[in-house]
């Protein structure tokens, strides 16, 4: 693992050139694709770090969207605006993540965890430009720490019990009764917030519509995927309970999936529409990972991937958009289209992503969480009316965005730059390529 954080580390060093961390950290995710030959339970062990199939697909993809967030992120540096602490916090953001994802131990993980939170407050309160981003970073620091402290105590309880942190050789708790569901939902419940579940996500619209670019396409690229990551690692320790009050979260995120389905319709923000769709497509990921069965398993990280590279890939167009008008309201960006023919294109393809289409990774994903849900009358109209609704709220952002009269200040517009054109195919190949791999996410329970 520390060919890939030494390098990173390095990186830090060079946070002057902009250039040359953004050419750095692309051949550092292309030599990371190419540790997808191995075929061992775990590699690149060492100092309670390594990997497997799982961590490295998580690692990989936060190379690609920190690589891809510092090339959108030009406006940065033309304008000087602390272009050099920007570098930093992110380079320091992407260190953290590939230490948590990379983590053998559990309390190094929960540390690696919380210090992500650290420079994502950075970037929403320092270079987000809304006057309530302090509203933001607050309603998303306590969000996360209330329920990060009862993992703490979770974790050393388990230590105590077992003599062991390390993932794989700790044993399987046996406890019991209220004391072993009061002990799961305590360790459970981190994570929930922050990928994060319904009734629990208020802290991500206001995050993701405060920060900038850069803190949109992380967040919701990688940092929403903290938390699936660390259910999958601490599920393993609950098989008892977890049979017992799966059906409990199965229903809160169907129900609430379809309930934030309708919030979509009714938005005029488009980061705010991007926003609250991750909430409907990570319910599905809950779903998906409190079954914990192959399907659910593959599925939700397949999903999760896919989600990272569209919603990404769509926060960036919101961004170009707004450069361009000054505005992110739906009822001005109307007939887009018009005046940015060629950025058309991106839209139609991220959207019909979102939609899960062929030939993106969400449609193999949501076919094997739908597969791994299916199992009573219930379940399948929650997962209907699911799937309609997340199909028709993209399909009214593409259409209320690119159709229809704009505004009659916008006479003249730069369609794209070169370099927004490439952060976007950047986005969509991988999203679109990576389907003819399906063996490579294929997981074993």
């Amino acid at each position: 693992m520390l060919k890939i954080i030494f390098p990173l580390m390095l990186l830090m060093m060079y946070s002057s050139s902009w250039n040359f961390v953004q050419l750095g950290l692309l051949v550092v995710s292309f030599l990371g694709s190419l540790l997808c030959f191995h075929n061992t339970t775990f590699y690149s062990l060492g100092f309670s770090l390594g990997m497997d199939s799982i961590s490295y697909t998580m690692v990989l993809l936060s190379l690609w969207i920190s690589s891809l967030v510092i090339m959108s992120s030009q406006k940065i540096k033309n304008l000087r605006n602390f272009d050099t602490m920007f570098i930093m916090v992110n380079m320091f953001l992407l260190v953290f993540l590939v230490l948590t994802f990379s983590s053998m131990n559990y309390i190094l993980f929960y540390i690696s965890f919380e210090m992500c939170l650290i420079p994502t407050l950075i970037l929403i309160l320092g270079w987000g430009y809304q006057p309530e981003r302090i509203q933001a970073g607050i309603y998303m620091l306590f969000y996360t720490l209330a329920f990060s402290l009862p993992l703490l105590g979770s974790i050393l309880e388990q230590f105590s019990l077992s003599g062991s942190l390390v993932f794989n050789l700790t044993s399987v708790s046996s406890i019991g009764g209220y004391s072993g569901v009061l002990w799961y939902f305590c360790t459970v419940m981190a994570f929930l917030v922050k990928l994060p579940m319904f009734m629990f996500h208020l802290w991500l619209p206001k995050a993701h519509v405060e920060a900038p670019v850069a803190g949109s396409m992380v967040l919701a690229g990688v940092l929403l995927k903290l938390g699936g990551y660390g259910l999958i690692r601490v599920l393993q320790l609950f098989h008892e309970v977890s049979k017992e009050v799966c059906w409990v979260w199965i229903s809160i995120s169907l129900v609430g999936g379809t309930f934030i389905s309708l919030v979509c319709l009714r938005q005029v923000d488009i980061k705010s529409l991007i926003a609250y769709s991750s909430v409907a497509h990570m319910s599905m990921v809950i779903c998906g990972l409190m079954v914990f069965s192959s399907w659910g398993l593959s599925g939700s990280v397949v999903v999760m991937v896919g989600h990272g590279l569209c919603s990404s890939g769509l926060f960036c167009l919101a961004n170009i958009v707004y450069e361009r008008i000054g505005s992110r309201s739906l009822m001005i960006s109307k007939g887009l289209i018009s005046f940015m023919p060629s950025m058309g294109l991106w839209w139609f393809l991220l959207s019909v992503s979102n939609m899960a289409m062929p030939p993106s990774l969400n449609l193999l994903g949501e076919i094997s969480l739908i597969m791994s849900i299916l199992g009573s009358i219930m379940s399948i109209l929650g997962l209907v009316l699911l799937s309609f609704f997340s199909a028709s709220y993209t399909l009214y952002m593409y259409s209320m965005s690119q159709h229809g009269v704009f505004y009659n200040f916008l006479y003249s517009c730069c369609s794209g730059k070169v370099s927004e054109y490439l952060v976007l195919f950047l986005h969509w190949l991988p999203l679109s390529v990576l389907i003819l791999k399906t063996y490579l996410f294929i997981f074993d329970v």
